[in-house]
């Protein structure tokens, strides 16, 4: 097995089962953030917006939204997962081990358990991974199994997309 060091991107090749990716950016979750995204997207459950009335739940405290938090460890990944990814083709196992809270900073790393080329696009494989999320004490809040359909280094399709500039190259 070998643990990565953070980096930009893999490509399908560079993905091996067993390999260990701690992804290398950590995400502190405000207030802000969550009131937002609760509200963002219509959930009226007030534990997550309502100081007041969480504090007589069994928590005793405002518990961040699920879905914020699955979205913030899934973005963490991206980095090493999913950066030369065409697209995701799913999520399995996912689960909610601990709960997330104010301030709470999420980090997250994936081993890579299955990888193999596309039948349909020469041009790509496919990566699974099992990916967690913990929080600043260690604790794993969440874990999931997630497919990814990833370039290969020679795909064409996410290479020369920075557009030239109409007044010509950058001079000294």
């Amino acid at each position: 097995m070998t643990v990565h060091e953070p980096g930009l991107g893999r490509y399908y090749e560079d993905f091996v089962v067993g390999d260990v990716y701690r992804h290398p950016l950590g995400r502190t979750i405000s207030e802000a953030d969550n009131t937002w995204f609760t509200l963002l997207t219509m959930n009226t459950n007030q534990n997550h917006f309502n100081a007041h009335f969480a504090e007589r739940a069994p928590v005793g405290k405002i518990i961040v939204n699920s879905g914020l938090s699955v979205a913030i460890v899934l973005g963490i990944s991206v980095i090493d997962v999913s950066q030369n990814a065409m697209m995701n083709l799913g999520w399995d196992e996912i689960k909610l081990t601990h709960p997330v809270f104010l301030g709470d900073t999420l980090y997250a790393e994936s081993i890579v358990l299955d990888k193999r080329e596309s039948k349909s696009r020469p041009y790509a494989g496919i990566v699974t991974c099992r990916t967690r999320g913990l929080n600043q004490d260690g604790d794993e809040v969440m874990s999931w199994r997630r497919s990814v359909m990833v370039y290969r280094r020679d795909a064409p399709h996410d290479k020369n997309y920075f557009p030239q500039a109409k007044t010509g190259p950058m001079t000294t």
